[in-house]
């Protein structure tokens, strides 16, 4: 039997709640003993049957680290050598690093771990992709069903610890139920709003020998609305083509809809200027004359201006984050908002929406275009736009002496073409990358948005140039997320991962030291960083290192890092310590509180 498990409230994906445990084993209809092997059958131990169904689900890559509740299913895997198991350091990277590979690929991330602390360690990259509704399964190894409960030697209760930042949840205490549980989880992580799902599988059930049984129709159960409403698609495009100063908001929803190229069509029908969130850089060509780029705490003015300023809103794929929206009451207070989600919860969650429009954002956005009939007569408002445009304008002073960030995230743009994937961690070298790295193409740019977990960068570059090993990755990384999960440098040295590491090295913990400046007083509390030698650090794993600490070293260190292409890179950027942020929307407030500069 599989007990199952979903989170409460949003996304439940039998659309009948959770139940409890003997409800749902009573709904089963079956007992353990139904299921053993008569002796004339041919059996297969839980582990292979796992196994097998990794295979069947389209696993390719599997991060984690083994441990003694999951010694059966590792024993299996020594036989699937059609399975690549990467032997992370830690449980942590082993979930950033599948989330990476997620983001990058459109596939469905892997990870995997042992009981107790295995299990928990994997926990802020479960929550982080839970935050940015990416496709996760992780496997975790349980101690025996008959210890469960008892505090067994590196026991956790896995189910409940991840119950609030999973989107399903499977304990299988029967061997035979596996193919099918593995199966489910790998369905629920992609379907409608991806997120991840975690299967726990005690030591005892993946060493059982059972008789192998045909997987249901795993789809009978959760089948999210994909369709938009016809007549409500029909009002937002009377009220697109209605309006005076309309702006298009556009999230991650489009890009894991694959929905990029109906956005662009939209635009272009319409004419009506777009603004991406964090998780949405890449849902268009950034340099598509009508991208206002990234919106709010540290997005462009112009499109935090414009977007106070509109009468009609566009949102899709999006979730009206706190960091996009500000002060909530004050966000765009004159415009009316159509909002497409494919997650009904979304909808009216933190502004109301008045065109509601459930469904896939490929799909609507398709239905949406086909619907408009002529453009909107917006000159003037475009016009205005143009001069916020000219009047703000991203912007930074790099002299002789000392490297600015911005100068390094420019430099790096302009030798990838903007062709590679970037990976940041999170701090102010991310919002300085989301500002000067422009992304040409979806999946291109990946970010820890609403976890914002320090530690991510790296591990998440190491799964993305696994999932896309033709493409060049650059980790933006800054020096105190780096060292949370630098360890991890021998991993992509054994995979011979060509990683590119920048380190944007303030010697502080930046973003923390920006808001003691601006709103502690200059009461720089515990921020400032002792850091290693980054570049000699690198040598030591078997890694390329380099330090920068001029100018004009800066695009000769950057153009030799991406010659590199046997090994991870590191190069440690010493740039100006107290360079600060902005354009800033200080937390909790409105666009009339920005600070420019």
């Amino acid at each position: 039997m599989t007990v199952t498990a979903s989170r409460t409230g949003r996304r439940t994906p039998s659309g009948d709640g959770a139940g409890s445990r003997a409800a749902i084993r009573s709904r089963l209809g079956r007992s353990r003993g139904e299921l053993a092997p008569t002796g004339r059958e041919v059996t297969r131990s839980g582990a292979e049957l796992l196994v097998e169904a990794l295979r069947q689900a389209g696993a390719a890559v599997i991060f984690g680290i083994p441990g003694g509740a999951s010694l059966p299913i590792y024993d299996a895997l020594y036989d699937a050598a059609d399975l690549r198991h990467v032997l992370v350091r830690h449980e942590q990277v082993a979930a950033h690093a599948a989330v990476g590979y997620a983001r990058a690929s459109g596939r469905v991330g892997v990870c995997m771990a042992t009981s107790g602390p295995g299990a928990t360690n994997l926990v802020t990259g479960l929550t982080d992709a839970h935050m940015d509704s990416v496709p996760v399964v992780a496997i975790t190894g349980q101690v025996p069903t008959a210890v469960i409960g008892r505090d067994a030697f590196q026991e956790a209760d896995v189910i409940g610890i991840t119950m609030p930042v999973t989107k399903h949840a499977y304990q299988v205490w029967d061997a035979a139920d596996l193919p099918r549980a593995i199966a489910e989880a790998f369905y629920v992580a992609a379907a409608g709003r991806p997120g991840p799902v975690l299967v726990d599988v005690p030591r005892d059930v993946a060493q059982a020998r059972v008789v192998p049984r045909p997987v249901e129709d795993v789809t009978a159960r959760y089948r999210p609305h994909r369709e938009g409403n016809a007549a409500q698609i029909a009002a937002a495009a009377e009220a697109l083509q209605g309006a005076e100063r309309p702006i298009i908001y556009a999230g991650g929803g489009v890009i894991s809809a694959g929905a990029s190229a109906e956005l662009t069509r939209l635009v272009e029908r319409t004419g009506i200027p777009v603004t991406v969130t964090l998780m949405g850089k890449g849902a268009i060509d950034e340099h598509h004359p009508r991208c206002l780029g990234m919106l709010g705490m540290h997005g462009t003015a112009y499109a935090n201006y414009a977007i106070n300023e509109a009468d009609l809103i566009l949102a899709v794929g999006v979730r009206f984050d706190d960091r996009v929206t500000g002060r909530l009451a004050d966000f765009a207070p004159r415009a009316r908002f159509i909002h497409i989600d494919i997650d009904p919860a979304e909808i009216g969650k933190n502004k109301p929406a008045h065109i509601p429009i459930v469904g896939d954002a490929k799909l609507v956005l398709a239905a949406l275009v086909e619907r408009i009939t002529a453009p909107p007569q917006i000159e003037p408002w475009l016009r205005q736009i143009q001069e916020w445009r000219e009047r703000y304008p991203l912007r930074y002073r790099q002299g002789d002496q000392v490297i600015k960030p911005q100068f390094v995230c420019e430099t790096v743009a302009r030798l990838t073409q903007e062709r590679a994937i970037v990976v940041t961690d999170v701090g102010q070298h991310q919002m300085w990358a989301a500002q000067f790295y422009r992304c040409r193409e979806p999946r291109t740019f990946i970010s820890s948005g609403g976890l914002g977990a320090m530690g991510f960068g790296f591990p998440a570059a190491i799964g993305a140039q696994l999932a896309c090993p033709q493409r060049t990755v650059v980790a933006l990384v800054g020096d105190g997320g780096f060292q949370m999960t630098l360890q991890d440098l021998i991993t992509a040295v054994e995979w011979r991962l060509p990683v590119k590491v920048v380190i944007i090295n303030n010697g502080s913990l930046g973003m923390v030291r920006q808001w003691q400046q601006l709103f502690y007083r200059q009461r720089y509390s515990h921020v400032m960083l002792q850091n290693p030698d980054f570049a000699r650090l690198a040598q030591v794993f078997g890694a390329a290192g380099r330090t920068v600490r001029r100018p004009e070293e800066v695009e000769d260190a950057v153009a030799w890092a991406l010659q590199v292409s046997d090994v991870p890179v590191v190069l440690d950027v010493l740039v100006d310590p107290q360079e600060n942020c902005f354009p800033m929307i200080p937390s909790g407030q409105s666009v009339k509180e920005m600070i420019l500069e």
